[in-house]
């Protein structure tokens, strides 16, 4: 099965510099019986195009254009649909090839940023970066402030540890809306007071939230034996944040040929789910790998048989001997793995709940989530979860649809 993401190629029918703007429609379905909010759409485009408008029934919704290879050209078209159950809506969409990108209120955030040792607290950090590269031997854990990306959307914000596990990490919220910016991950007691929310999640050396780790046949391995490793933000949104992780020269297992590996995290505004899209050089369908889910202390599981796994459990969110000032937290999580990309399904161990899975070619795709007991407007109990990742999984499953005509 393909992932389950919306693209569609934009094919121009002149050069983009012969033109003052390209008209198209974008005819958008639902093919589920649900109503459908911030349903993706994505366009890819082929030539140098500096600005989009995109409307709908003659209201201006909010788009963004993405340049995705850093060649300075765009490369995708993003925006939302809102649309009900089994229907259709036309956009109207204006390209451009003179101007800047329209600014929208923001919707996502993301950031990198380097340890500023001159400030003490752990919320005003102030060396921000974009992208980061470090050679073998490097740790940059401690370099960077939160130890990597961080980015989120208004109902969840997720981090990615960079250095040899590069472990998927979560931050909860009380309501919905943008803090990292304010928290940088790490609320003071005033801010917590004030109703910001926090780590949820005690991950160690676990799979976190859908880490990609190396398989031996018997457990998960770590993305050690690396030439080079970074991290880089690809888009900071206003709809959608992408952040870029590679790993060159890998070796998964001794004796095997070294791979390089391009991981993109997508997060898109009124989303909770992160895409994870994946792609190796050569082709690595002949390798292995472990994904999954941590084994939240005391959680209970639930899962489909068909790449489909989930739980619901309390633990603390640090170790325990620096919980001084920490409650326990309940969360839920969830990963979602297309058939033709899994191996086989590990009954569950004390760390982990594991697929092992095995790319397609040279791409592997899969989706992960998570809610926090401490929502405002989530989800209170195992069965309000196991049941949201029945339907989450049903959406993957059906995106809405679209078709570009040109005008």
């Amino acid at each position: 099965m393909k992932p389950t993401r919306l693209f569609f190629l934009l094919m121009l029918a002149m050069p983009m510099a012969a033109l003052a703007q390209t008209l198209f429609d974008v005819e958008v379905s639902n093919p589920m019986q649900i109503a459908r909010k911030d349903a993706p759409v994505t366009c890819r485009v082929t030539h140098d195009v500096r600005s989009a408008l995109v409307t709908l029934n003659g209201q201006e919704i909010p788009s963004q254009l993405d340049d995705l290879n850093g060649d300075g050209l765009m490369d995708e078209l993003f925006f939302l649909a809102d649309i009900g159950p089994q229907e259709s809506q036309t956009y109207n969409v204006e390209l451009y090839v003179e101007g800047s990108p329209r600014r929208y209120e923001p919707r996502v955030y993301v950031e990198m940023m380097l340890t500023n040792k001159k400030i003490k607290e752990t919320n005003k950090q102030d060396l921000y970066i974009s992208q980061l590269t470090v050679d073998r031997g490097v740790n940059p854990y401690w370099m960077l402030h939160h130890h990597g990306a961080a980015f989120e959307s208004e109902l969840v914000a997720y981090r990615i540890y960079f250095d040899h596990r590069q472990t998927v990490d979560i931050y909860g919220k009380y309501r919905q809306g943008l803090e990292l910016h304010d928290t940088q991950f790490y609320p003071d007691l005033a801010q917590k007071d004030a109703g910001f929310g926090d780590d949820v999640l005690w991950v160690g050396n676990t799979l976190g939230v859908g880490t990609l780790r190396g398989w031996d046949g018997q457990q998960p391995t770590m993305v050690q034996d690396v030439e080079q490793r970074s991290q880089r933000i690809v888009s900071r949104g206003p709809l959608r944040t992408i952040v870029e992780v590679k790993a060159k020269g890998w070796v998964p297992q001794a004796g095997q040929e070294p791979i390089d590996m391009t991981q993109r995290y997508t997060l898109v505004a009124g989303h909770r789910d992160c895409a994870i899209d994946i792609s190796f050089s050569p082709n690595a369908s002949k390798y292995q790998f472990a994904t999954g889910l941590i084994n939240v202390k005391n959680s209970t599981e639930c899962f489909d048989k068909r790449g489909m796994r989930g739980c619901w459990g309390t633990d603390w969110p640090v170790s325990e001997k620096d919980s001084a000032g920490h409650k326990r937290e309940t969360v839920g999580l969830g990963i979602s793995v297309p058939s033709d990309y899994v191996v086989g399904q590990v009954p569950a161990t004390k760390d982990n709940y594991t697929f092992v899975v095995r790319p397609v070619g040279n791409t592997l795709h899969y989706d992960v989530v998570f809610g926090s007991d401490n929502e405002s407007f989530g989800f209170h109990s195992e069965k309000e979860w196991f049941d949201f990742l029945k339907e989450w999984k049903q959406q993957l499953l059906n995106p809405v649809r679209a078709e570009a005509k040109s005008k």
